[in-house]
């Protein structure tokens, strides 16, 4: 007997950390309570990525699309849609038209319309944890095309025409990374997937592996035997549980199919593939650093050349991409390198997935085609800014990356483009910032980020950074100086032109891409000891506005530290040396009668 109905029940860590593991076992007893396991299958997929309503749950045929469940709701689905056939209205969501949206992979929903999924194409759809599930969806049909019909020059040629480009970097051709590896001398080769990820904010590679992470496996065994190599380690920081956890049964499950070990599907090609754990290093992101980790020694990075492709790991000949490259390989494979090329811009072809989080009131894991506007992702993508504030600008690249201003939001959105703008596509970390950020600041958070993760092997990186960090803290404390700009500049020119790896290299892009766009705010710091943005402490003080105070005495009660007083009904006032500037007044007030400056 056919099944009746798939409930899909969003297993990402997002989900997970809101209690949809507890969602997908109760909906599994309402099944067994009501007898209709024969009738009715539950699966827990991977990502969703409409991460701002998750817990998701998914019921098909009818495309159902629950949004924010929570385990007290599974008594009322299995009761009301799958027995009576009848849809929750209150879970379902609803779109800007206020009608009920469902099927994210026909574009029904506002948030998936502009979306283009190829490496998230299994995410939210299959169990990762079932390699039956992948193969249904022609999952290694790629690998078996490539072993039984295919030369490594032909899968290369197909990877050139198809114009993939490195996603966790500057975007170097795959291809090309291929192809020295392949013509590399040496009987050992390795192939090396950089999964460490370690942008704040980014999500990205985490997801898939989560979600699909027989789309990678099955992308390295390629790669194996395009160059030539027979083992392969996945570089994976140790924090991600749920993803290793699934990337060890998926592996398991590929050595128990064959598709994975000694004479794959009967070629005689053998390949293996390690997981070796991160510590949470972010200068392990960077290759040569990766590739010592792996080796067990310190993560540091190396100068190059000589590159990793001719003399990598244990001095072999090394490929290495992150997960998102890998993710692209087997569609490319199938569908044609013209078919991927076709998607995107001259130069930046087929999609990129982004962590779209910040101030935008649809966060979540999105994948769009290259080219797409900043302004589609943020407002048609993400439905604009939350509390309907202004948008500012969006930091790309994460730490490595640099600021969109808003004038840039048509900006189409590739790798020239944005190292135009003084960013980089990075990763795929995009975070929203609104009028209440303080730009000064977000670029001394991010400095404080790398010089806490710099290795500190080479001087430009570990004192640059430092010395960057310290003047950013020195105007936001309100004691900034005029030549300190002038100081910044030639301290992070200095920092790209001699720093020994990219961390270093890049790190001064918020500090650059801050001072081109909103050179205004760091003048305000230093000349007029303001912070507009009322982010900076130092520069804030609360003060109540007489004739507008009508003495109902919130702010006083609200104010942790009793820094306010005043009799009921009339005006009150602020200690300005007890008071620690938290905003809690100002946020309290519904009069409007404190001032903020």
């Amino acid at each position: 007997m056919a099944l009746k109905n798939y409930v899909l029940v969003c297993g990402g860590t997002g989900c997970e950390s809101s209690k949809a593991d507890e969602i997908f076992q109760n909906i599994k007893k309402e099944i067994e309570a009501h007898k209709l396991q024969d009738d009715v299958q539950v699966i827990k997929t991977g990502c969703f990525g409409f991460c701002e309503q998750g817990p998701i749950v998914k019921i098909l045929p009818e495309e159902s699309f629950y949004v924010q469940v929570v385990p007290e709701d599974a008594k009322e689905i299995v009761a009301e849609h799958i027995v009576k056939g009848r849809e929750v209205k209150r879970l379902l969501y609803v779109g800007k038209d206020d009608k009920r949206k469902t099927d994210f992979n026909k574009h029904d929903i506002d948030f998936y319309q502009k979306q283009y999924r190829i490496v998230l194409r299994n995410c939210g759809v299959i169990n990762p944890e079932n390699i039956d599930e992948y193969i249904a969806r022609e999952g290694y049909a790629a690998l078996d095309k490539v072993l039984t019909s295919m030369k490594p020059d032909e899968v290369i040629e197909e990877i050139k025409k198809s114009g993939l480009r490195g996603r966790g970097g500057a975007g170097f051709p795959t291809w090309m990374k291929w192809d020295f590896t392949k013509k590399a001398e040496g009987d050992v080769k390795y192939i090396v997937c950089n999964a460490d990820e370690g942008d704040p904010g980014a999500y990205m590679d985490r997801s898939t592996l989560e979600g699909d992470p027989h789309s990678v496996l099955e992308a390295m065994t390629i790669a194996g035997f395009t160059v030539g190599a027979n083992h392969g380690f996945i570089y994976i920081r140790a924090e991600y549980p749920l993803a290793i956890h699934r990337l060890e049964i998926a592996i398991a499950q590929a050595k128990e199919y064959g598709l994975l070990g000694k004479n794959i599907l009967g070629t005689g090609f053998d390949f293996d593939i390690e997981l070796r754990l991160g510590a949470g290093a972010f200068v392990c992101g960077e290759e040569t650093a990766l590739l010592a980790s792996i080796e067990g020694k310190r993560g540091m990075p190396k100068p190059r050349p000589p590159f990793p492709a001719v003399k990598g790991l244990w001095d072999k000949p090394t490929v290495i991409n992150n997960v998102e490259t890998y993710a692209n390989i087997a569609v490319i494979i199938l569908k044609g390198g013209d078919w991927f090329a076709s998607i995107g811009t001259e130069k930046s072809k087929g999609t990129k997935v982004f962590a779209l989080t910040g101030k935008v009131v649809n966060s979540g894991l999105i994948e769009v085609p290259m080219g797409i506007t900043l302004r589609e992702i943020v407002f048609d993508i993400g439905g604009g800014i939350k509390g309907g504030k202004k948008f500012k600008a969006a930091q790309s690249g994460g730490p490595s990356g640099g600021v969109i201003a808003a004038d840039y939001l048509d900006t189409p959105i590739d790798y020239e483009n944005l190292q135009k703008l003084g960013s980089i596509m990075g990763s795929g970390g995009l975070i929203v910032m609104d009028e209440d950020d303080c730009m000064v600041d977000v670029a001394k958070f991010y400095l404080d980020f790398t010089v806490d993760e710099s290795c500190g092997k080479c001087a430009p990186c570990r004192v640059g950074g430092k010395q960057l960090y310290g003047l950013l803290e020195k105007i936001t404390k309100g004691k900034g100086e005029m030549k300190d700009i002038d100081n910044m500049r030639e301290i992070s020119l200095a920092m790209q032109k001699a720093s020994l790896c990219q961390l270093g290299g890049t790190a001064p892009n918020p500090v650059i891409s801050t001072l081109k766009y909103f050179e205004d705010e760091y003048l305000e710091h230093i000349n007029e000891g303001k912070c507009r943005a009322g982010k900076c402490k130092d520069l804030m003080k609360f003060e109540i506005i007489t004739d507008k105070c009508v003495g109902c005495t919130v702010c006083a009660r609200k104010c942790p530290v009793n820094a306010i007083t005043g009799e009921k009904q009339k005006p009150h006032v602020i200690d300005q040396k007890t008071c620690i500037k938290c905003g809690v007044c100002f946020e309290a007030c519904k009069f409007k009668a404190i001032s903020r400056g």
